[in-house]
């Protein structure tokens, strides 16, 4: 649904983007992560058809966003970063002010205007002028606006920032009911824990090039290393490292347990537990170390700085 080759885009002799290459599928999330100035701003923007790449193509649906920049508007849903709302008019004229931009007739101008302003908490406010929103309001109306016309792209830039949890969820519930609509959804957040849950592929960009771009189970592999495990004791025990399996790295160890890493658990972990059971040891649990996005995030921002952006 969303292709990209070699998307680049350069002002004078800075590139602000530089060979980003995305395929995000019919029904897939992708999360864009980055710095602020990294590029995805501008990534965004291109695949809209707002900016012609400097070098490289985009496609939507199959279409070109340069050649077929209409088409490409119609079938696409952008919530940016500034709203852009018209604070004069009320949240009903709003939403039925771009439901004539998409051309839909009148009768389902308001169906789609009732109905998002309902879902999002906002009928009773239907008829206030957008100015005396608040800023979670703002938000909720802005989403709104990108759902009018049932898009089946959507592109949003920190669809949840400024809200309350309750609305937060709320928002985030909608994206993944979308998600299973056959909706294809680009998300750029500053939010990890919102990313890891809504997500199914995971692209870091950073200064223009995207350093990694894969599901999260992968990315953690290939980021972190094999798996972690922990055991723990309900007293004190001292399990020898020798009496690890090979292939098993001895992480850490305590008087109530220790920690493990392996690449083959289904192998050697049943391996661990026989040893552990031969001698009695006190074992109150074995389990996987959980091992977040953030965890992931921030080694792969610190090589790319380290070695001054991969390549």
């Amino acid at each position: 649904m969303i292709e990209t080759k070699n998307l680049s885009k350069a002002f004078q002799d800075f590139w602000a983007v530089d060979d980003v290459n995305l395929d995000v599928e019919a029904g897939q999330i992708l999360a864009l992560l980055g710095q602020n100035g990294a590029g995805k701003t501008t990534t965004i923007r291109m695949l809209t058809g707002l900016l012609r790449p400097t070098r490289g193509w985009a496609k939507i649906d199959g279409r070109d966003v340069v050649a077929e920049p209409t088409a490409i508007r119609s079938s696409v849903g952008v919530l940016t970063e500034q709203h852009g709302l018209y604070l004069r008019m009320t949240a009903d004229e709003y939403l039925d002010f771009f439901g004539r931009v998409y051309q839909l007739d009148a009768d389902k101008r308001k169906k789609r205007s009732d109905y998002l302003l309902e879902y999002f908490g906002l009928a009773r406010a239907a008829k206030r002028r957008i100015g005396e929103y608040s800023k979670g309001m703002r938000q909720k109306l802005a989403l709104a606006r990108t759902l009018i016309h049932e898009p089946p792209v959507l592109l949003l830039d920190e669809p949840t920032s400024a809200m309350d949890p309750e609305s937060a969820r709320l928002v985030r519930d909608e994206i993944a009911n979308l998600r299973s609509s056959q909706r294809t959804i680009v998300i750029c957040t500053h939010n990890l824990v919102e990313a890891e849950a809504l997500a199914d592929r995971i692209a870091i960009i950073y200064q223009g090039k995207i350093l990694v771009n894969d599901n999260l189970d992968a990315l953690k592999r290939k980021v972190l290393g094999s798996p972690e495990y922990e055991v723990l004791f309900s007293e004190d025990w001292d399990f020898p490292e020798s009496s690890l399996p090979k292939g098993v790295e001895m992480l850490s160890q305590e008087a109530r347990g220790f920690s493990f890493r392996t690449s083959a658990p289904e192998e050697t972990n049943p391996l661990i537990l026989r040893e552990l059971g031969h001698v009695n040891a006190p074992v109150l649990t074995l389990q996987k170390k959980q091992r977040s996005l953030e965890q992931v995030y921030l080694k792969v921002m610190a090589d790319a700085q380290g070695q001054g952006g991969l390549q």
